[in-house]
């Protein structure tokens, strides 16, 4: 198999810390298991969903999302910034770009004019909802043909780095270098993009998509932060310098904001008594409180994963390696696994929380699966 580096971590490190790949699998399969869980109960949209309505069900799928959403995509700008400063500098700004073009361009126009329909037909087809029709019916009548899908990610990482190309036309950020923060610096810049979000959040809301690039702009301060902060990190050689007692002191924090302020909300909201679009929306304290929440549980989590991992995972897998080779292709596929068995599932008469249970590991797995296979075809490894 050849060794071509994932799309959305371009270049492996000159230093020997594979932990970083290790961290990139879980990311990915967190990123299934969300698609699952909102599928199956907790708030957000999705291509097919069958909703529980048991309350014992929907509290911890609804926390499971928040504190995903938290953390995993702003860390997936993270670590694709984190290798983008030495692959410019090995290629130039035009390879560079050229690059990026080639690995970032062309999974988008796939996803948008080959396989977005693909997923939209299987789900108006098979669910039950309209009359049979061929696939070419129902493109005949198909009219959302610029559609990223998940792929808001690729395009968002893809605007990010030719901005740092730009920035880089004018400034040769080299000879930059910054320590890597202590945890009250930390903790600060998590509660400064907490209230930044707020602000956002009062013109768009959570929820709020920018079409057709399928932004939810409400997010979009913490990427934008993090993407920046994996530039400066680079350049500052963080990861290597990433301490363990730091690590420790952000994993204990980001414990005690989900199992412990997390459920503050819901408490706070049955004696106050408050719509829930309240907590997603500027202009409510709850917003507000609910932003840096949120960004301090990201902030957390991820200096924790950083710090921690470089002294307990930082350990050569075979099987991680080769997992790691298949994530960007998970990435991209992993929607037609996920649909493709809910779908099929769907008149299972069973309580959607247990199907939940059911269709999130057989995804992760298959997910991958697929990927292992999609990274064998010659040329199309080139590029995921």
């Amino acid at each position: 198999m050849p060794a071509t580096p994932s799309a959305i971590i371009p270049e492996h490190p000159k230093e020997k810390i594979v932990y970083i790949h290790h961290l990139k699998v879980v990311l990915t399969a967190l990123v299934i298991l969300h698609h699952a869980t909102i599928t199956y109960g907790a708030p957000g949209n999705w291509y097919f969903n069958e909703k529980t309505q048991l309350l014992g069900a929907i509290v911890p799928m609804t926390a499971f999302v928040a504190v995903n959403q938290a953390f995993f995509m702003g860390f997936f700008f993270f670590l694709s910034a984190l290798f983008i400063p030495s692959s410019y500098d090995k290629k130039g700004p035009g390879k560079f770009i050229a690059d990026r073009f080639l690995r970032l361009g062309l999974p988008l126009v796939f996803y948008s004019f080959v396989l977005s329909p693909f997923l939209s037909f299987i789900n108006y087809n098979y669910t039950g909802t309209h009359p049979k029709i061929t696939y070419l019916q129902y493109l005949g009548g198909f009219d959302s043909w610029i559609d990223f899908g998940v792929l808001w990610f690729v395009a968002a990482l893809l605007l990010f780095t030719l901005a740092y190309a730009v920035f880089r036309l004018f400034v040769d950020d080299r000879g930059i270098s910054k320590p890597m923060p202590s945890v009250t610096k930390i903790l600060t810049f998590a509660i400064c993009i907490g209230v930044i979000s707020y602000g956002v959040r009062i013109f768009f809301p959570v929820g709020w998509v920018l079409k057709p690039l399928g932004f939810q702009l409400g997010h979009f301060t913490q990427y934008i932060a993090m993407f920046i902060l994996g530039i400066i990190a680079s350049r500052g050689k963080w990861i290597s310098n990433a301490d363990y007692g730091t690590g420790k002191t952000m994993r204990t924090t980001a414990l005690c904001l989900v199992f412990i302020g997390f459920p503050v909300f819901f408490v706070v909201r049955q004696l106050v008594g408050f719509p829930v679009e309240y907590y997603n929306v500027g202009g409510h304290w709850q917003s507000l409180w609910y932003a840096v929440w949120e960004q301090l549980v990201g902030f957390t989590i991820v200096a924790a994963l950083l710090c921690i991992g470089k002294t307990r995972w930082n350990k050569p897998s075979a099987f991680l390696t080769l997992l790691s080779r298949t994530s960007f292709a998970v990435y991209i596929f992993h929607p037609l696994i996920l649909i493709g068995l809910s779908v099929a599932l769907h008149s299972w008469a069973i309580e959607p929380a247990l199907k939940f249970l059911a269709v999130a590991p057989l995804a992760v797995v298959g997910s991958f699966l697929l990927g292992l296979m999609i990274v064998r075809i010659p040329g199309v490894n080139r590029v995921v």
